[in-house]
This record gives C-alpha cells, sequence and structure tokens, in this order.
C-alpha cells in the first residue's frame, strides 16, 4: 500500500490511508519478517485514528491538510534527507497556491506508510534530555552564520539531548532561509521538531489556513502529537493571521485543532509529563496576545491531567508564569509555564565580541543561549537555561559600582540578575565572607543592559549593526546594598541563588573603597 510523492504527471489515484510496521533494519521498506504494527495512532490534525490489525490506517483525503504519524514510545522514526524524523505527507491532490517563499507548490497524494524502528528498552528510571530553542529568528545568512557559531556548533556532539524542540520564530520573515536554518540545526543529530512563529507566515496567502504552507514543507504539520515514556509533547500553532487587518495576528487556536485535541486527549496517558509546546505566550495580552476564550477551553481539556507543562517563546525574554483561576485554570494547583529566552537573544543586536558575534543580551537581561528540559519518570521534570558560550555558565549575572567613596552613606547596591528565578526564588549575598543576608527582588531593568543603553547614547557612531535593546523592567532580578563603612580597598562580593532544580548557584564580583575629603 505504500504511496510515495511523486511528480505532478505521475500521481496515482488519491488514497486515504497506508500502513505502519515495525521496520527491524531500518531501510524504509518492509521485509516478510517485519511485523505490521496495530494500534498506533495517525492523524490529519483534525481526525485520529488506529491502525488496525493489519497495521493499516485510513483517513478522509481533504486537501490541504498533512497526514502524520504519533510517535509512539519506545520506537524511534527514520530521518528524511533533510535530517528530520520522517512522519508525515502533504495531503494535496492538486498544486496550492503560489506563494512569495513557494508554499507547497506540488500535489501530493495523501497516503503513505509509516515504517518504525524498535528502541532498545531503557532503564525504567531514565531521564529524557530535551533542548529546547526560542526564536533563533535569523534575517540573514550572516545571522545564520551566528546561530551557527554561537548556539549551534557549541552543543554538536556534546549534548547528550534525545530530542530537540523549536519554539517557534525560526526565521525573521524571510522564509527562503528555511533550508539553512534547518540544516544548521540538523547538525546537532538528533531529532527535531519545530513550531510556527509569527515571523514565519506566509504573508502573501490570503487566507490563515494557507500562511504556513511554506513552514508545512520545510518542517512538517504545524500541530502534532509525538510520545516518549515519560512525555507527550503536543505541538500547536497559535498564531492566527488576519491578512489585511491590524494587528496581523493575535494568539490562539484554530476549530481543527480544538478538534485534535478533543480526539487525541482522551488517549494520553495520565503517569507521565504532558508538555504543550507554542509560540506567543498563553498568559499574553492586548491586542496581539493570546485569546482568553481560546486559553480557557484549552485549560479545560488539560485541567484533568496532573502534571502539565508549558512551552513559549516570542517575548524575547524569560519567566515562569503561574497560571491560575486569573487565566482560566481550575486545576489544583497553578499550572506552570515556562516562556523561553530567544537564542537570538535582541535579535543579534548589541557589541560584537572577539569571535565577531554580537552580544544580543535580552531587554531583561538575560543572556541569549538556550534552555533545557529534564523529565522523568512519573511527571517529574527540571529545566535549565544556558548562556550561549558561557564555560562558567553559572545562571545569574551580576553588577555592581567598581568603587564607593569609604563611609559614604550606603545607596549603592548589587544587582543579581537570576535568569530562572521567579518571585519564589531565595538569593543572598556576603561581603569579604561575612553572614549571608537576603537580597531584595526589584522589578526594574537590569543595570548591565542600562549601561549598555547609554554607552550607545553616547557613542558619536554605531558600536554595532543594531543597538542593544532598550532595557525593560526584570522579572528576576534582585538587590542588596553594598557597605561602605569597612576598610579602605578592594572587597569581595558573594551571591547564591537557589535554583529549584539546579540547587545553589554561585557568582562572585568585588568593588573597592576609597578614602576621600570633600
Amino acid at each position: 500500500m505504500s504511496c510515495l510523492a511523486l511528480p505532478a504527471h505521475a500521481l496515482p489515484s488519491p488514497c486515504d490511508g497506508g500502513q505502519v510496521w515495525e521496520d527491524r533494519n531500518g531501510n524504509g521498506l518492509r521485509e516478510d519478517d517485519e511485523p505490521v504494527l496495530p494500534g498506533i495512532q495517525v492523524s490529519d490534525g483534525v481526525d485520529v485514528v488506529r491502525t488496525d490489525a493489519n497495521g493499516e490506517y485510513r483517513l478522509p483525503i481533504v486537501g490541504g491538510r498533512t497526514v502524520f504519524l504519533i510517535k509512539p514510545a519506545g520506537y524511534d522514526l527514520p530521518a528524511r534527507r533533510d535530517g528530520l524524523p520522517d512522519f508525515w505527507v502533504h495531503v494535496q491532490p492538486e498544486a496550492g497556491p503560489p506563494l512569495k517563499y513557494g508554499g507547497i507548490p506540488e500535489a501530493f497524494p495523501s497516503c503513505r506508510d509509516f515504517g518504525l524502528r524498535p528502541r532498545a528498552a531503557q532503564a525504567g528510571d531514565a531521564a529524557l534530555d530535551v533542548l529546547l530553542f526560542a526564536d533563533s529568528q535569523v534575517k540573514s545568512a550572516q545571522d545564520v552564520d551566528y546561530y551557527r557559531r554561537d548556539i549551534v556548533q557549541p552543543l554538536a556532539g556534546r549534548h547528550g539531548a534525545a530530542l530537540g524542540l523549536t519554539l517557534g520564530d525560526v526565521v525573521d520573515d524571510d522564509l527562503s532561509l528555511y533550508p539553512d536554518v534547518l540544516r544548521t540545526t540538523m547538525s546537532l543529530r538528533v531529532p527535531w521538531l519545530f513550531i510556527p512563529g509569527n515571523h514565519d507566515l506566509d504573508f502573501d496567502a490570503a487566507t490563515d489556513e494557507d500562511s504556513l504552507r511554506t513552514f508545512r514543507r520545510h518542517f512538517g504539520p504545524d500541530t502534532f502529537a509525538w510520545e516518549e515514556e515519560a512525555m507527550t509533547f503536543i505541538g500547536l500553532d497559535d498564531v492566527i493571521y488576519r491578512p489585511g487587518k491590524t494587528p496581523a495576528y493575535f494568539g490562539g487556536l484554530r476549530e481543527d485543532q480544538f478538534a485534535f485535541l478533543q480526539a487525541y486527549l482522551p488517549t494520553v496517558r495520565k503517569d507521565r509529563l504532558l508538555v504543550i509546546g507554542a509560540h506567543i505566550p498563553f498568559f499574553e495580552e492586548g491586542p496581539r496576545g493570546f485569546r482568553a476564550a481560546d486559553r480557557e477551553r484549552l485549560f479545560a481539556l488539560l485541567e484533568d491531567f496532573p502534571h502539565v507543562l508549558l512551552l513559549s517563546g516570542h517575548t524575547h525574554g524569560q519567566r515562569h508564569w503561574y497560571h491560575d483561576a486569573g487565566t482560566g485554570w481550575h486545576g489544583g494547583t497553578p499550572l506552570h509555564e515556562y516562556n523561553v529566552g530567544a537564542a537570538c537573544g535582541a535579535f543579534w543586536s548589541g557589541v560584537k565580541d572577539a569571535e565577531g558575534i554580537p552580544d544580543s543580551t535580552m531587554a531583561d537581561g538575560t543572556p541569549n543561549g538556550y534552555a533545557r528540559l529534564s523529565v522523568r519518570p512519573g511527571g517529574g521534570y527540571a529545566l535549565s537555561w544556558h548562556p550561549a558560550r558561557d564555560a562558567a555558565d553559572t545562571g545569574i549575572g551580576l553588577h555592581a559600582p567598581k568603587v564607593l567613596r569609604q563611609g559614604a552613606y550606603p545607596a549603592w547596591g548589587v544587582f543579581a540578575n537570576v535568569y530562572m528565578g521567579d518571585a519564589r526564588t531565595k538569593v543572598e549575598y556576603r561581603v569579604d565572607g561575612g553572614d549571608w543576608k537576603p537580597m531584595k527582588r526589584v522589578e526594574q531593568p537590569d543595570p548591565r543592559v542600562m549601561v549598555e543603553n547609554m554607552r550607545d547614547d553616547l557613542a558619536d557612531r554605531l558600536r554595532g549593526y543594531d543597538r542593544s535593546p532598550e532595557a525593560g523592567p526584570s522579572p528576576h532580578l534582585w538587590r542588596g546594598a553594598l557597605p561602605t563603612d569597612l576598610p579602605a580597598g578592594e572587597h569581595r562580593v558573594e551571591v547564591r541563588a537557589f535554583d529549584r532544580w539546579r540547587g545553589e548557584l554561585t557568582a562572585s564580583t568585588q568593588y573597592r573603597l576609597e578614602a576621600a575629603g570633600p
């Protein structure tokens, strides 16, 4: 029953199904000794069906959809020629609409077979390690080079992850860069899943339904599910495109996505972590924020799951959000959303370092980089943020004045930006090995970013291609007053933060006291 994509003139009659089998030797062809797999779920983004006793499935032929396999736990998928996991086929009896960046120009049959490779059994307590990227958002070949050297290359061959996710804005409107970004990302040699963002749209599409055709041609379905032993992952396109209107998009979900969720979620195990990934944060308010009615409707579908984590991008900042009744969540405990910082940081801006890569610290003081998710059996998980090419990787950025007058009123302080911190994080400091004292959480701009803003303002010529972003209030900034009643000279300041997942994190700096007369 195998049906492959062929040139339009050679297309077979449209078919509405296929077969799933155990590809034991990984050659992509079913051999006589390779059994079919009953009970495997396949979807077109609306309906969800299971393969029968012969490993066969049937789905209606609806042009414009993408049929995808929901990879079950315990199996791997073969890789396509571009390195992506091979789990989809487009449903398109005729060529799609002409679009600037190509869309899906060719016709596709609506059927195909899927081979699954059995995975070697793992220990029952084995964790699943996942790389999380958000907003690589390249706008040129130069930005792709930054992405490669700053984010991808340092991870290649040493990341140890079993899965990778990109949470939207793969590019910055120039969809011709998709192949370069894909080639760069797949050099990490790990199955990778992509979710679209608002800068991944075909802006010349006439409808929201057609606005992700180029994205889907390169990366597969815009809404999908993927299962591992410790985690079920659902990726959702949550950008509603409105051609010719203002705003041009807002956050929300389509009716077909709700149909998929209503069909699929009842089949999902509740003893593993359920992760929902999207681009626009579910907490985002305003004209381009996430539609409240859709959020409440989604949350109602998730309410009975005891272990849920939401992942989002889009803001080019980083924060933890805990949904409660105020945002439509009525579960027994707050629903955690981790808004992941951007791989491109502040859009690849700021002064370049010795390697020729822009600083790109975000407006909230978080350095650009990537996150990691470690999922444990039973629904537990750990998160961490890793600044790009930071060998120290302390998780804390410090700012303090270099010199103060001995005996001056202690009006100046040390600031600690704890990148993964939130209102419950305990942060302390001490001077010269003295007693640890609590630091106060302050929602104000990080002074380190403000310093860059001032340097840009005072410069007679551009310091970089784009300035550093204007500093904005940071949700993970702490302050401690620096004593001035100590002897003249250098004084060491130590800061420690108690991260709920990584434990105690430490960083240090110093300042100098000088004796001075009026």
